[in-house]
């Protein structure tokens, strides 16, 4: 989800040819550029604000200016101090350094620190440090850190044993990088502004820190990234930065104390308590905008690649998926919500399937958030039989439409019928077809008229559609206040069986759903107790309603049919 303003205003005074488009990754914006000879920029906000410096053909090694006004830096990295050209009367100085992801760490054989470290991405460091910058803003006495500025691919391309990366280890770092695809083969170059001084080891060599100095700054840049809930693997004197005054006496903070930067980013880290708190912020800030999706204001000035549409009576937040040329409808009227949904946040997680019948998965998002997704069967003929009354109806019927099944769902919850939650509709980007002698052409026919804002049909015959529903554990609203205490769903007909309700109790609940959908105008042409939820609380006891039935609601949709006459 792009949120910089900055990078929004930028990207909309900018012609197509100049700019190929706004890319997300690990929630850092970035306004993304192809250059003359298709080298790839990606800038962050920051970076924006100073673009007339950042011309990234500067940087290479065999660029005059670059062999004239660059000097290498210590360490065991590629890394330099990079004067610019001048750029309204003045230079400006940055650092560039080579990504090292895929490669072996030197002497990580040695120290237990670094036995199960790696290599940051380009995109994984940027992500890192802008929350390492964020984290350190509350802090009066804080260290300095970089701001990332761009990330510059050049076009060429090499072969691993060129680039000293594994294949394997590359592969894992593929994997976690579905918002961006990263190019095995060609090097990656990061530039940071520069932050004037010497480090650690320097300042000891010119006699303006002792031995004990050193170590206390050392400890004291790690205690203070722990503090924020990060760590270093090769934490180490050469990345503390300190800075001498004129008068050859190191710069000092408001308490006496050095003052002193941090740099070196390509083994940072969160520690594993805040990769833990990072997952329960992000799923309470999901169940808070859930409650409200639909009585938020929609925003006036709305990310270009998103946009509000309603379909059948819903709001959803609509988008391509760029990751699998996809498109993806989030229901509601958030778009902070659609990222949520993004295919690489729930496609690859461990699944179970859930249904013998259906192609239908409960799992657990990137996100922690639990979600259950089905592939549509919008398009095939029932597999019913048309000498029984009931299954002639269905295959007249024929099965609705994902934006059918959402829209009953969210107009019978309106109306006091409790359903499970639509969450999100993904049209998958591949091709696929169905054969002629299964095909069901009604939905298609029926919904000609809706077009999305891309000029495209909503529902294309040659894709595959996944309807993403909330794991049942409770009401949006409970969770919103608190983020525990879960409800258990279990279907009717299993808690009749397994003795949880009684066959009384059972049979009133089905007859009770179906009075209240004929009242609501709604006919259920394949009522069973499967397609019904009871809720137990964390105690095991089943949740009633004020009559003292088993509180209930509905979890499947396909065969739901408006009654003529009676909406």
């Amino acid at each position: 989800m792009i949120t910089d303003v900055r990078i929004k205003k930028w990207f909309a005074a900018q012609k197509e040819r100049e700019l190929h488009r706004i890319a997300s990754v690990f929630d850092v914006d970035y306004a993304h550029l192809k250059l003359k000879n298709e080298d790839d920029f990606f800038v962050t906000s920051q970076g924006l604000s100073i673009l007339g410096d950042l011309n990234p053909v500067d940087f290479r090694a065999e660029n005059l200016w670059f062999k004239n006004n660059s000097r290498r830096l210590s360490g065991s990295s590629c890394v330099y101090k990079v004067k610019t050209k001048k750029v309204n009367g003045r230079h400006r100085d940055l650092v560039i350094k080579w990504n090292r992801m895929g490669e072996e760490i030197p002497g990580a054989e040695f120290y237990d620190d670094l036995q199960y470290a790696k290599f940051n991405s380009p995109f994984e460091e940027f992500a890192l440090v802008r929350e390492l910058r964020q984290a350190l803003k509350a802090l009066p006495d804080r260290m300095v850190i970089q701001k990332p500025l761009a990330i510059y691919v050049p076009p060429e391309r090499y072969q691993p044993w060129q680039t000293g990366r594994s294949v394997s280890r590359m592969q894992s770092i593929l994997q976690t990088h579905e918002e961006i695809a990263l190019d095995i083969d060609r090097l990656y170059m990061l530039i940071y502004e520069w932050i004037e001084g010497i480090d650690a080891t320097e300042a000891f060599a010119q006699g303006l820190l002792d031995d004990a100095q050193v170590r206390a700054l050392t400890l004291a840049a790690a205690m203070q990234l722990e503090k924020m809930g990060f760590v270093v693997r090769d934490n180490k004197p050469h990345h503390i930065i300190v800075s001498p005054d004129a008068n050859g006496r190191l710069l000092q903070d408001e308490k006496g104390g050095i003052r002193y930067g941090l740099i070196d980013y390509e083994l940072l880290e969160r520690t594993r308590q805040q990769q833990d708190l990072q997952r329960i912020s992000r799923r309470l800030d999901y169940h808070r905008r859930q409650k409200d999706r639909f009585t938020i204001a929609f925003p006036e000035k709305f990310h270009p690649h998103l946009q509000h549409v309603n379909i059948f009576g819903v709001d959803y937040v609509f988008g391509h998926v760029e990751s699998t040329k996809g498109r993806l409808w989030v229901v509601g009227k958030d778009p902070y919500l659609f990222d949520y949904f993004q295919p690489e946040r729930w496609e690859g997680t461990k699944r179970t399937k859930i249904s013998l019948f259906t192609d239908s998965y409960y799992t657990v998002t990137k996100d922690n958030i639990h979600v259950v997704w089905e592939v549509s069967k919008v398009g095939l003929i029932p597999d019913m039989d048309p000498f029984f009354e009931d299954e002639r109806k269905i295959l007249e019927y024929g099965y609705n439409s994902p934006f059918e099944e959402v829209a009953l769902a969210v107009d019978l919850g309106k109306k006091g019928l409790a359903t499970i939650y639509p969450r999100a509709i993904y049209m998958m980007g591949n091709k696929s077809e169905i054969s002629g002698r299964l095909f069901d052409n009604s939905r298609y026919e029926s919904h000609g008229s809706q077009v999305g804002p891309d000029g495209l049909p909503v529902l294309q015959k040659d894709r595959n559609y996944v309807i993403i529903w909330g794991y049942w554990n409770g009401p949006d609203e409970k969770l919103a206040e608190k983020d525990g205490d879960y409800y258990e769903g279990i279907n009717a007909l299993y808690a009749y069986r397994d003795g949880v309700i009684s066959k009384d109790e059972y049979i009133s609940v089905l007859q009770w759903v179906k009075e209240k959908l004929f009242s609501l105008g709604v006919e259920d042409l394949n009522l069973t107790g499967k397609h019904l939820l009871i809720s137990l609380n964390s105690q095991g006891v089943v949740i009633r309603d004020g009559q003292g039935l088993p509180d209930v609601r509905i979890c499947n949709f396909e065969f739901l049919k408006k009654i003529p006459g009676q909406q």
